[in-house]
């Protein structure tokens, strides 16, 4: 294979990145303090407020609906229109749940709030709905032979802020003395409020990328070849989003019914997952400039299958804790990678191919924890990590079938 067709990249350094580069990084690590606070919180704050089980996972896959629709309607659009003021309105809709959820838990209101803020779903920093418009800017600025580190470099910088973020949902338990078991939850939101905020500064000083030309009808059958990809990308991503929301909307809630711990401990939990999710994706990116964007993907998701099928078998927390730890640095660690072979597939439409990768995963993401709230409620404690399993063996078999000879010979 030739090295320009390996993806193969130096490590990224700062020094020679665009500023349009590191502001999207920036904007990343700012939204992700709140969004890993809530991942480790949120569904607990819901539990503390007395919802059952059936109403938490319903909540979060009706987020994970309107964040998929969303993303079909703005990210074919933001290819003729832009991306800034996609984003820029995404930052203001979420400054506002974060200010409702803040000031309230009337059930209607915090529902809309949970809904409009994707409250919980963990998006490693990403503009949620709109992440797409990011991954399709960063593609604009970043050659196509540095992609892989650039994006998995931005991927982790989003697991470390998760990381902290979810360290700081430890404090509740601080908290419940002076402000009670319900109360002590509201400060998270602030996070989530201020990560807002400061992503919108960093992103209304930037300038719009140039537009590229519409596709002439010479291209016409270039562009068949890519929505063939496009729908095998939407073969493999329905089983791998499937899994997804199987157990990481409730993995926190999860814990606290199978192991009767609270934010105290769940919250460093989860952190310590997404610090060894950061460090998969910089493990990752260095794979790839030796073995293409393939291999890591196949390799690092292997052994996550294997410690997700171990994870519900074990009999302490300590134990739990550590395996879904590694599994995310393993699982969570091919990000970057994968959304770099995916903006690639459509170069004349990025938006569009970034799209299809998001939604793909969100809407039968968004079925899992309603699903895994009905077993979970039923007592049945490991079946939504068996199911999941056995999801994401098959995604990961048709991943390697339908890419890898397209890595080898097509990709940007």
């Amino acid at each position: 294979m030739p090295p320009q067709l390996r993806v193969m990249v130096d490590p990224m350094r700062p020094d020679d990145l665009s500023p349009t580069v590191l502001r999207l990084i920036a904007a990343r690590g700012a939204r992700s303090f709140g969004q890993g606070a809530l991942v480790a919180a949120f569904a607990l704050y819901l539990h503390a407020l007395g919802w059952p089980a059936p109403a938490i996972g319903a909540t979060l896959s009706a987020a994970l609906v309107v964040g998929a629709a969303l993303t079909i309607t703005v990210g074919p659009l933001s290819d003729r229109r832009g991306y800034r003021r996609f984003l820029l309105a995404y930052e203001v809709l979420q400054a506002i749940a974060a200010l409702a959820a803040l000031v309230t838990a009337w059930p209607p209101a915090l529902v809309v709030a949970a809904i409009i803020g994707g409250f919980g779903r963990g998006a490693n920093g990403s503009a949620g709905p709109f992440g797409p418009l990011e991954q399709a800017w960063l593609a604009h600025a970043v050659p196509p032979h540095r992609r892989g580190a650039v994006f998995s470099a931005n991927a982790a910088i989003g697991f470390v802020g998760m990381a902290l973020g979810a360290l700081l949902a430890g404090a509740v338990a601080l908290l419940t003395g002076p402000l009670g078991d319900v109360l002590a939850y509201r400060p998270l939101f602030v996070l989530s409020l201020a990560g807002s905020t400061a992503a919108f500064v960093l992103i209304r000083g930037l300038r719009e990328p140039p537009r590229g030309p519409r596709a002439p009808a010479d291209r016409q059958p270039g562009e068949r070849a890519e929505n063939a990809m496009l729908v095998r990308l939407v073969m493999a991503n329905t089983l791998n989003g499937l899994g997804i929301g199987m157990i990481a909307p409730l993995i926190a809630y999860w814990f606290a019914l199978r192991f009767r711990h609270g934010p105290g401990s769940i919250g460093p939990a989860l952190a310590a997952s997404f610090v060894l999710g950061a460090l998969g994706a910089v493990l990752a990116g260095r794979m790839v400039r030796r073995y293409g964007l393939i291999r890591p993907v196949v390799v690092m998701r292997g052994v996550a299958l294997a410690l997700l099928v171990a994870l519900p078998l074990v009999p302490a927390f300590p134990l739990a804790a550590a395996l879904y730890a590694l599994r995310a640095g393993f699982n969570q660690g091919t990000a970057g990678v994968r959304q770099a072979l995916v903006v690639g597939l459509a170069p004349g439409r990025r938006g569009l191919a970034a799209s299809v990768q998001n939604v793909s995963i969100q809407i039968p993401r968004a079925v899992g924890p309603l699903i895994a709230g009905f077993m979970l409620d039923a007592g049945m404690l490991r079946a939504p990590f068996f199911v999941a399993a056995a999801l994401q063996a098959i995604y990961l078999v048709l991943y390697v079938r339908f890419f890898r000879g397209y890595a080898a010979g097509g990709a940007e």
